[in-house]
């Protein structure tokens, strides 16, 4: 039987994942709370992956192949950031997420099941997700900050470069789209 985790926070409830935990200089409260954001973090990167996968896959239109290898470009980066958040985790002496059900139950960035979705929405939801990673990655940031987590912080500022560049090439993409340009 594996142990239970508080729900987000990567702290065993009952012990029983001790054996997991990983030695570190950070005080308990910074691995719990730099987990729980790390966690966070995770799941919306996931369920960020996934969108612009299913994006990727029901992308039609006039641009489909420049949108196709786009978004395939995004969710590949996205889903590159993945073990090194999770790992993150498990290194500062946290346990990171076990399921999609927990991914579901963290997550912050909406899903979209719609059958259809036009293209330019499409770019406009996924420019929308990502600047909406971008915050809350600052927000992790800032607890790394509070708990003189260097090393995490540095990897979450590579990550925020990344998800500003990806909204801005969806933005760029959007607006000429539109006609918005000038």
């Amino acid at each position: 039987m594996s142990a239970t985790v508080e729900r987000g926070t990567g702290t065993p409830r009952d012990g029983r994942g001790a054996h997991l935990t990983t030695p570190t200089d950070l005080p308990a409260g910074a691995r719990r709370d730099v987990s729980a954001a790390l966690n966070k973090l995770l799941a919306d990167v996931f369920a960020l992956y996934l969108k612009t996968k299913n994006f990727h896959w029901h992308m039609s239109g006039r641009h489909f192949r420049d949108y196709h290898l786009l978004l395939d470009e995004q969710a590949d980066q996205l889903f590159a950031m993945t073990d090194p958040i999770a790992e993150r985790v498990r290194k500062i002496g946290g346990l990171t997420i076990h399921s999609i059900g927990e991914i579901a139950r963290l997550q912050r960035v909406l899903d979209n099941d719609a059958e259809y979705v036009t293209p330019d929405d499409m770019l406009a939801e996924l420019r929308d997700d990502n600047r909406t990673l971008v915050a809350s990655l600052r927000e992790a940031h800032g607890v790394c900050d509070e708990y003189g987590d260097f090393a995490t912080a540095s990897l979450i500022e590579v990550w925020i470069d990344e998800s500003e560049r990806r909204a801005w090439f969806l933005f760029e993409t959007s607006e000429r789209e539109s006609g918005s340009e000038g």
